[in-house]
């Protein structure tokens, strides 16, 4: 299929041949008949893109600290890498479209294949042949409205929401300031609701087209006594409510507001403007001052808009849903007029010709991407071969397919995967079509795919490397075994021990290699440390601090049936090099969670958890997200027979015995292992895992397991 994408690195807006994205839980694929192209929200990302790397820092400074902290932490070539890679990595535009379901999750009850819809949400309604959307991001269209005008819904549902903002009352004057495509929508639902309304913009033609949607009076921003014209308008009270629907980094719509709102009155702000508030003015009247957020509540909400958990109506009367449905009903009985607003209309392979219109600055208002549902659309794109390799040896040659292209496998396993020679790169699944056929081009795979079944019944693919959210993991690993394919998945191996169990059940029955990628026991410094202890005698006391960032608490890691936790999810890394170091088995966990006087969240990861080996070693391993970022993330220190080892943030190891200490610095870069362990996979596939031991993933997973669940419960866990 064809979809629109921008290299944010460059600025290059290309349409590509893309796979089909993959029907998931709580949604639907719909066939794209129109979609709408935003001048506001888009033209800002393409500007982004268009900056050089200095321009794009100084416009998101935000951004360009997370990546000097980055560089604090794992060195300024790693921190490089990673932030070059997620530039690199292509971005879908577009959050607004309609179309027709081809395809419904199996918990969508009230939607089906052939029906009409309007999609929203960026990232989902995107410019694309086929999208996946969130049901609570898709709205029936009604019969008598044509997909033309219900591609520009979720648009509709931000003007929507900026008028129940205003909460305007039959008989009121309203003001809008700012008459483009949200604004000329906003005019039109606030004269269904019974307003009378003065429209003001800087373009004359725009304020022509107002008055002939049905404003009332509608002036230039430069008329003389615009004041005057208002408040006579108003029959002397001034603007009930005004409505900022414009664009522009000015103040002016801030201040002209506030001296044309009567006492008392309501500042709705909808558009991006300054917002240098004239204190005077507005406190001398007592000015109620609202921001319009998006479409309206659900916006931003994860529960809402990835799982379908809806607001219940009587306490939440209008949310995104409701508000994309209410204003194609407005369509759907004429009160609302769409055609005199679009004023350019583009083949989905014309989109380049749309966006220069935006970029050169030439009059526009509705701008559609009109797309051919006639022709037939594939979830495999076939790529250029990336040629002959040579074998590693001369009786097997790894064939790898990798399932999953999110940031792991763009800043870290792919780079990585692309210094080692002689590994054929066939088939890489994704998802998301963009990513998939974006990263798969970068890499050289043969093929992209939406679809991973068609990577593990490749019958010359013989490896699999597995790069999924975490809830993918065991699933794929089962069906990549029954498949005679060699695993190498990312941590964690499963989310539970029933899915523990059947990974080891399914290697009992198919055979096959995992490997599970603790990467941290294959490091350069990690390697040395082993050794440091090779011969002691006694036990060993160690022990692991990390120093975690916070991150949002609506990310996937936090859903219990998608990421777990951030203790399955990270703590399995720590528990592991425990493990390797102290080279015995785990046998008894002991965790618990720090108790503040404010229940929150982050208690779950403030934790100290320690680990008792069968070696009579002790291991405690302390993650917390409440240190400061300056410090180092990771810090480990072992003990025994006289001897200390310490090792942190893998760029530095010191190792002191008899009183002589010896120090390995590596300054510009963090070395966490992920080439090495690549290379050990490859080896032991061709090779044989003679070093290898399954049963040590296995007693990692068990042991984190029961540390999350004992940092609930409390009391030690034995485990054998």
């Amino acid at each position: 299929m064809k979809q629109v994408v921008l290299n944010l690195k460059d600025g290059d807006l290309t349409v590509e041949e893309v796979p089909i994205p993959t029907i998931k839980g709580s949604g639907v694929l719909v066939r794209n008949h129109y979609s709408v192209i935003s001048a506001g929200t888009e033209s800002g990302v393409v500007d982004l893109a268009d900056k050089s790397l200095i321009g794009k820092a100084r416009a998101r400074p935000d951004l360009a600290m997370k990546v000097i902290n980055k560089a604090k932490q794992d060195g300024p070539i790693s921190a490089f890498q990673q932030a070059m890679g997620r530039l690199e990595k292509r971005e879908p535009l577009g959050y607004s479209s309609a179309g027709t379901v081809i395809s419904v999750s199996e918990d969508i009850k009230d939607i089906k294949p052939g029906d009409r819809v309007a999609c929203a949400g960026a990232g989902y309604a995107n410019h694309a042949d086929v999208v996946f959307v969130p049901r609570n991001l898709c709205a029936k269209v009604p019969e008598n409205v044509d997909f033309k005008n219900a591609c520009f819904t979720t648009v509709g549902s931000i003007a929507m929401q900026g008028v129940r903002n205003a909460d305007v009352k039959i008989g009121e004057n309203i003001v809008v300031i700012g008459l483009g495509l949200i604004g000329l929508i906003t005019l039109q639902i606030l004269k269904a609701s019974g307003c009378r309304v003065f429209g003001v913009d800087l373009d004359e033609s725009k304020v022509n087209l107002a008055r002939e949607l049905g404003a009332d009076l509608s002036y230039s921003r430069n008329s003389p006594n615009l004041e005057e014209r208002i408040k006579q308008f108003s029959r002397g009270i001034g603007a009930d409510s005004t409505i900022i629907t414009a664009a522009t980094r000015s103040n002016d719509p801030v201040d002209f507001a506030g001296k044309i709102t009567r006492e008392r009155g309501k500042v709705v702000i909808v558009g991006l403007v300054g917002m240098d508030i004239p204190r005077e003015e507005y406190y001398n009247k007592e000015l109620e001052m609202r921001i319009s957020r998006s479409y309206s509540p659900g916006r931003y909400d994860r529960n809402y808009e990835e799982y379908g958990q809806d607001y219940p109506a009587p306490y939440v009367r209008w949310t995104e849903n409701r508000n994309m449905q209410a204003f194609l009903d407005l369509i759907s009985m004429k009160k609302i007029s769409m055609e005199p607003i679009i004023t350019h209309e583009y083949e989905i392979e014309q989109a380049p010709e749309a966006y220069n219109i935006i970029k050169e600055r030439k009059p526009y208002l509705g701008l559609v991407l009109k797309y051919d549902t006639d022709k037939r659309i594939e979830d495999k794109v076939i790529l250029k071969s990336p040629g002959p390799v040579s074998a590693i040896s001369e009786s097997f040659s790894p064939v790898l397919g990798v399932i999953g292209a999110g940031i792991f496998a763009t800043s870290i396993l792919l780079p990585n995967l692309s210094k080692i020679k002689g590994v054929k790169l066939k088939g890489l699944s994704a998802a998301s079509g963009l990513s998939c056929e974006s990263v798969a081009k970068k890499y050289g795979f043969e093929y992209c795919t939406s679809d991973y079944h068609k990577i593990l019944s490749d019958p010359e693919i013989n490896c699999v490397s597995i790069v999924t959210r975490n809830s993918l993991h065991a699933s794929l690993v089962i069906e990549a075994l029954k498949n005679k394919k060699n695993v190498l998945v990312e941590k964690p191996l499963a989310l539970n021990e029933e899915e523990l169990n059947a990974i080891i059940e399914a290697k009992k029955e198919n055979g096959g290699f995992i490997m599970v990628g603790f990467n941290r026991r294959y490091s350069e410094l990690g390697v040395k440390l082993k050794d440091f202890f090779k011969n002691r005698s006694q036990s060993m006391v160690a022990y692991y601090r990390v120093n975690a960032e916070s991150i949002p608490k609506d990310h996937w890691v936090y859903d219990e049936s998608e990421g777990g936790s951030r203790i399955i999810t990270e703590c399995c890394h720590f528990i592991d090099f425990m493990q390797f170091i102290i080279g015995s088995s785990p046998v008894e966990v002991y965790a618990r969670k720090i108790e503040s006087q404010v229940k929150t969240p982050e208690d779950n990861e403030n934790v100290s958890i320690t680990i008792a080996f069968e070696d009579g070693s002790i291991g405690t391993l302390i993650y917390t997200t409440h240190g400061d970022s300056s410090v180092s993330k990771e810090h480990a220190e072992f003990f025994a027979d006289g001897m200390v080892g310490a090792i942190t943030d893998f760029k530095q190891l010191k190792l002191v015995k008899d009183g002589k200490c010896t120090q390995i610095n590596k300054r510009l870069i963090t070395e966490k292992g992920h080439k090495n362990e690549l290379e050990n996979f490859f080896k032991m596939v061709k090779q044989g895992p003679s070093k290898y031991s399954f049963e040590e993933n296995v007693l990692t997973t068990v042991s984190t397991l029961k540390a999350a669940e004992h940092v609930m419960s409390g009391g030690p866990v034995k485990l054998i």
